[in-house]
């Protein structure tokens, strides 16, 4: 009996721990050091994707630290009615990536990978590396190129050749922040332990 309740705890800790974000979200060494567990390692998963794709680490990473926070069930805020009324949600971004519904989907189909979630990290962070390759072979933007990257994965390989993000003040000024988290977290993870 007592040992039923001490593995009951201790299952419950690690699911606990898994749908939190971890502490500090602009160390890469110390989320790769939070999430080195027993059954998952991030940086094995960010390392396995990085062969698999060609895309940096430092990139999946701020890419997914730029669109949830490392929050495994985020979704946009909804809108409200009226001023105060919560209503629509404005896409079906969902989960680590914020990965659009169709998609996803579309990730699932071409990897085969239909048991895929996105609120699991493994999965998240491989999609992640999918679509970054995808918008890369789609548009010529090297996979090491940090803000083009980033405009593309939010606007879409059409939407970025057309150059919607020009207009768009708000993305780009994201997209360079985004380029100096990857920068910070190249540097940061040349000295992990």
């Amino acid at each position: 009996m007592r040992t039923r309740i001490v593995l009951t705890a201790v299952g419950l800790a690690l699911l606990a721990g898994c749908a939190t974000a971890p502490k500090q979200t602009r160390n890469i060494c110390a989320v790769f050091d939070e999430r080195d567990g027993l059954f998952s390692s991030w940086q094995r998963a960010a390392e396995r994707t990085e062969k698999k794709y060609g895309v940096p680490v430092p990139i999946l990473m701020a890419t997914m630290y730029t669109e949830s926070g490392f929050q495994p069930y985020a979704r946009p805020p909804r809108t409200r009615l009226f001023g105060f009324i919560p209503w629509t949600r404005p896409s079906t971004a969902y989960g680590y990536s914020q990965a659009l519904d169709g998609t996803w989907d579309h990730y699932q189909s071409q990897t085969g990978n239909w048991a895929a979630r996105r609120t699991n990290f493994s999965d998240a962070i491989d999609f992640i590396g999918w679509y970054h390759y995808q918008n890369s072979a789609e548009t010529g933007i090297p996979l090491n190129d940090a803000y083009n990257l980033y405009l593309a994965y939010y606007s879409g390989p059409t939407g970025y050749k057309r150059g919607d993000w020009r207009s768009n003040g708000q993305l780009q000024q994201t997209a360079q922040r985004f380029a100096r988290m990857a920068g910070t977290y190249q540097q940061q993870l040349q000295g992990c332990n």
